[in-house]
């Protein structure tokens, strides 16, 4: 049941971004945007740790669970060290995952061929 709950999170986050990407205007990084601020807020509500518990590691596949991690982190170091430590923590938790994606992103750029 735990696979179930955990693809169908990630397929129902997949599909709203998809429906958005298809009806609007917006481009992949307007939704990716909206999708990061969207789990910030959805971790301040509560509602992402009920999702989390829901689908265990299917809410933490999807852009959404940035968000939730940049708002933790803030939280954290906000608890910690106040205001500045807010911003100074920021990037405590996800600091691997941007990093990977600026490392893979530059190994994958050298052997893709430029669409003209």
């Amino acid at each position: 049941m735990e696979y179930i709950n955990a693809f169908l999170v990630v397929g129902i986050i997949s599909m709203i971004g998809q429906v958005i990407l298809d009806n609007t205007k917006l481009t992949p990084g307007h939704v990716t945007s909206i999708f990061v601020v969207i789990g910030a807020i959805l971790s301040f509500l509560g509602v992402y740790e009920m999702l989390t518990e829901y689908s265990l590691v299917g809410s933490s596949i999807p852009i959404t669970s940035f968000g939730n991690a940049l708002y933790k982190a803030a939280l954290e170091g906000f608890n910690q060290n106040g205001f500045i430590g807010m911003f100074a923590n920021l990037f405590s938790k996800t600091s691997a995952g941007i990093s990977g994606a600026i490392f893979f992103g530059f190994i994958f750029s050298l052997f893709a061929k430029v669409k003209e």
